[in-house]
């Protein structure tokens, strides 16, 4: 197993943003390494409480070893961040002060050629966060049709060459399965154009990218978990967001833009009929990104965006 050092991205903006204090109750809905956990807990000890899930079982066991000297003020949730409802409810916490979403894929992941996350590596193709699934991205490629992969690599992917590499897959899954990371790669050079190859980032980057995407249904998810956290806060309480591609990007600033409005009746009503108040504050009119230190020391978070809003203590029909 690789070595594993986590670092948080953009770890002062979002104390910063979030602005954690003690007594307060947080969640951190993708722990990972339990980086960004381990200064929220601090801030909102001693009185306060920091509910950490994941999904992944490895992530989770880094993180309880991370947050080991707050033991007594973290949670630890085994579970997807899409279900922060009935998390909440199990727990019986009503509301909470703040929620941390970091998305994507973690950098233990990435590092570790077993979970088949990287084109880096010949390993298992699977892609799974949490391995209790049981779906890999060896099943997906060796069984969806040749429309169905152009379509996950085009939307997941944003894939130029989308149509080119499922056809090429189909061609050779017909002789042998797909079964490693490194088949997958040859395909995709192969189905690349040579010129095409030699420009910009890996060639299986957006291959890859989409499969992750599809096997652990992370478009839904955001777009669920983004919901129910806004939900679970209290007045005041603020969600921060960082994406690590465009699709996620684009779902949280639709969903922050949509619940940010106020009033939508038309200018010549001289009152208000529709009663819709803005449930968001959105703290970030432009999403943040690293700094030029930051990326010196973690090239890796170089696509992140972060974006915090707040609750504004009305509810979605504008009651209190």
């Amino acid at each position: 197993m690789a070595e594993f050092e986590h670092v948080p991205v953009m770890l002062h903006e979002v104390l910063r943003l979030l602005d954690p204090q003690p007594g307060q109750i947080f969640v951190d809905g993708t722990v990972g390494g339990g980086g960004h956990a381990l200064r929220i807990a601090r801030a909102v000890t001693p009185g306060g409480r920091l509910i950490a899930i994941d999904r992944d079982a490895s992530a989770l066991e880094r993180a309880k070893s991370t947050l080991s000297d707050f033991r007594d003020a973290v949670t630890f949730v085994h579970d997807d961040f899409r279900h922060l409802r009935r998390i909440l409810a199990d727990l019986g916490v009503s509301g909470v002060h703040g929620v941390l979403l970091d998305l994507g894929v973690s950098s233990f992941q990435l590092d570790e050629p077993r979970r088949g996350f990287t084109y880096r590596f010949d390993a298992p193709l699977d892609m799974r966060m949490d391995t209790r699934s049981r779906v890999t991205a060896a099943d997906l490629v060796n069984s969806l049709s040749f429309d169905e992969l152009t379509r996950i690599f085009r939307e997941y992917g944003e894939e130029r060459w989308a149509r080119r590499i499922a056809r090429e897959i189909v061609r050779r899954r017909e002789r042998e399965p797909f079964i490693t990371t490194g088949q997958l790669v040859e395909a995709v050079k192969d189905a690349i154009p040579a010129p095409a190859r030699r420009r910009g980032p890996h060639p299986a980057k957006r291959t890859f990218q989409a499969l992750r995407i599809a096997v652990n249904d992370e478009l839904a998810a955001v777009r669920e978990g983004l919901e129910a956290a806004i939900d679970a806060l209290l007045p005041g309480g603020r969600v921060a967001v960082i994406s690590f591609h465009s699709l996620e990007d684009r779902i949280v600033k639709q969903t922050f833009a949509r619940l940010s409005q106020g009033c939508q009746c038309p200018p010549d009503v001289p009152v208000c009929r529709c009663g819709k108040k803005p449930l968001l504050r959105i703290l970030t009119r432009k999403a943040v990104v690293p700094g030029a230190a930051e990326l010196e020391k973690n090239p890796r978070a170089r696509s992140a965006r972060l974006r915090v809003a707040e609750r504004t203590g009305l509810g979605r029909e504008g009651g209190e």
